[in-house]
């Protein structure tokens, strides 16, 4: 049986007058027949850089150790609570790791930059004029309860998740025009553009979930009733708030699947919850954690020197990583009056001492973020290159000059935390925008003053933020850290109430649809969304489309950097700092592969080594 393209060509043979037929023999010859349309793509990979680095018959992932053992425990922890096992929705704190029950119908290499290899899906069909995607899925596909995933599975989590899931779903699928079952196993995508090149990829890290199951519940609501999945783990029990247990699927039937030989070997996954990460170290140390990526520089340079490393008990290591590291800095939330003069924000930056704080703080170990996507070959840098002004100068006259003609540079200081000349530019800044000193308070012609909270989830930001405070107060800001749970956090994140806060805008080496939810228009009045500092620039909002569209490398890389140079130049965060290496460290029972993948850290591909668990002490808090 031939198999129907993905879709119809559109095209009709035009045929010419017809002849009378007294004449048909003494008519000219009819050419041949025009070839037919190319039909789709079909492959066993998606990749936006170029062919993959892996055939269709790989046997396993490059790095892992595909005779690992399995079985034993791991003990990892979280912060805060949990109130459901739906991550999916805005409502409700979900539990962690809860999304490992379920399978996507692609998953991503670790060790290549944009590309998908099968899971749920054993194959792909795009067709040529780029305007939509179709997956196959893999007859041997089964949910925990023994019945098939299906296509109509795969529509009703993509209609749901639009619909219903967090408001990065609608602005990452905002280029389906429809998700359509053609039979059990066969989804097809239409798109309405033929320019975003990334969609497909984006389809395939669509999480797939049990139609059946949800009948008759309401998935926007939160709860704990344990839900149905077709991944390689499964909710084992959990204790509201406080721990959650996942068991591997024994009967998994995706584990002997290249993409996952060789992985998820440790038999159970529990998460035990704790106040905040102080309590968590303490909690590794003591030996109730098994495993911990280290976040906090000073921890990592002085919290480690307990009798269990000193043992060899506890092992870390520094593992360096390719990975985009993004921006994170003091967001600023421009909804707010008090933020929405550029000279205002381009001010409270010129005062914040990275030099102070990576010397005094976090014992040198940092870089400094000069890029939104840093750690890369997309972040901007020097003066805009041929391609980059070919992008911006079509809305020149409506961004600041300094973006064609000046290198953007974050401010650096002596290291003093005191610097008299970045305060100098600073006050002369809040003076243009109508701020003054008096009394030793800044204030606007109405006496009002410059006042304002950095909103944080947790003690950790705290050491960061007082000496910034500090900074701030010596212009006569006044400036205060306001921590609250992680729960509370989440509710005032979701609503936008906040005046500054810690964000991170994670990055990868491939931008596309997810800076619509970062910086678009559309979103900056979404609630839940991640426009964070609440951006609705139609320049902006240009510039997004012109990324996802990018026809090729090349472009992607010229229309990023454009895109960086005008947040840059927009002062929205205090740029931070990032780390080029992931810090983890563990008590010595696990076997782990001899390497690890370029762009991510792979602890799916560790096991438990039964020799090492043995050796260690029943009691590790009685370790001397």
């Amino acid at each position: 049986m031939r198999r129907r393209p993905l879709f119809a060509s559109g095209l009709a043979l035009a045929l010419g007058p017809v002849l009378p037929r007294a004449r048909a023999q003494q008519a000219p010859a009819a050419p041949p027949p025009a070839e037919a349309p190319p039909g789709p793509r079909r492959t066993h990979a998606l990749s936006l850089l170029g062919e993959p680095a892996l055939p269709e018959n790989f046997p396993h992932w490059p790095w892992v150790n595909p005779a690992a053992p399995r079985g034993g425990a791991m003990v990892r922890h979280a912060i805060g609570s949990f109130d459901s096992f739906n991550p999916f929705i805005l409502r409700g704190t979900p539990a962690a790791a809860v999304a490992a029950i379920y399978d996507t119908l692609m998953t991503p290499s670790f060790d290549e930059a944009s590309t998908e290899y099968p899971l749920l899906a054993k194959l792909v069909e795009v067709p040529r004029d780029g305007r939509g995607v179709a997956f196959e899925l893999d007859e041997r596909a089964r949910w925990h309860d023994g019945r098939p995933v299906t296509a109509a599975d795969v529509v009703w989590s993509f209609d749901t998740l639009r619909r219903h899931g967090r408001p990065n779903f609608s602005g990452y699928y905002g280029d389906v025009a429809e998700a359509v079952a053609e039979g059990e196993r066969r989804i097809v995508f239409r798109f309405s553009t033929a320019d975003n090149r990334e969609l497909p990829q984006i389809l395939g890290q669509l999480p797939v979930l049990p139609r059946h199951w949800w009948e008759g519940k309401d998935f926007a609501q939160p709860g704990l009733e344990i839900p149905l999945g077709s991944g390689p783990y499964r909710i084992e029990a959990f204790e509201p708030g406080r721990s959650v247990t996942l068991r591997r699927v024994a009967d998994y039937w995706g584990r002997d699947l290249p993409v996952r030989r060789g992985t998820n070997n440790i038999e159970t996954l529990r998460f035990d919850y704790y106040r905040d990460s102080t309590v968590a170290l303490e909690a590794f140390k003591a030996g109730q954690v098994d495993f911990r990526l280290e976040n906090v520089a000073k921890d990592w340079a002085t919290a480690y020197d307990f009798p269990a490393v000193r043992q060899g008990l506890v092992k870390r290591e520094e593992i360096p990583h390719e990975l985009p590291t993004g921006m994170q800095g003091f967001a600023m939330n421009i909804r707010r009056p008090l933020f929405q003069d550029r000279r205002v924000r381009q001010a409270l930056g010129l005062v914040f001492d990275f030099e102070w704080m990576n010397a005094n703080l976090f014992y040198g170990s940092y870089t400094r973020t000069t890029s939104y996507f840093s750690n890369s070959e997309l972040a901007s840098r020097g003066l805009p290159s041929e391609g980059e002004l070919m992008v911006l100068s079509a809305f020149r006259g409506r961004l600041p000059e300094e973006i064609f003609t000046t290198e953007f540079r974050v401010p650096s200081s002596d290291g003093s935390n005191a610097s008299r000349e970045n305060a100098r530019q600073a006050l002369a800044l809040l003076r243009e925008a109508g701020w003054g000193v008096k009394d030793r308070r800044l204030v606007n012609e109405k006496g009002e003053p410059f006042s304002f909270e950095i909103l944080l989830d947790g003690p950790t930001f705290e050491r960061m933020a007082l000496p910034y405070i500090q900074a701030l107060q010596r212009l006569g800001i006044e400036a205060r850290a306001r921590t609250v749970d992680p729960a509370q956090y989440q509710v005032r994140m979701d609503n936008f109430d906040y005046d500054m806060t810690v964000e991170l805008f994670g990055q990868s080496l491939s931008p596309g649809n997810e800076q619509r939810d970062y910086w678009s228009s559309a979103k900056a009045k979404e609630p839940g969304s991640r426009n964070t500092i609440g951006i609705a620039d139609p320049v902006v909002d240009a510039l997004i489309e012109l990324v996802i569209s990018a026809p090729d490398r090349q472009a992607l890389i010229d229309r990023t950097r454009a895109l960086d140079r005008v947040l840059l130049w927009g002062f929205y965060v205090v740029p931070h700092w990032h780390s080029r290496s992931f810090r983890i460290a563990w008590w010595d029972k696990f076997g782990r592969p001899e390497r690890n993948p370029r762009y991510n850290f792979d602890l799916s591909a560790w096991w438990v080594d039964a020799a090492r668990d043995r050796a260690l002490p029943a009691d590790r808090r009685a370790v001397p």
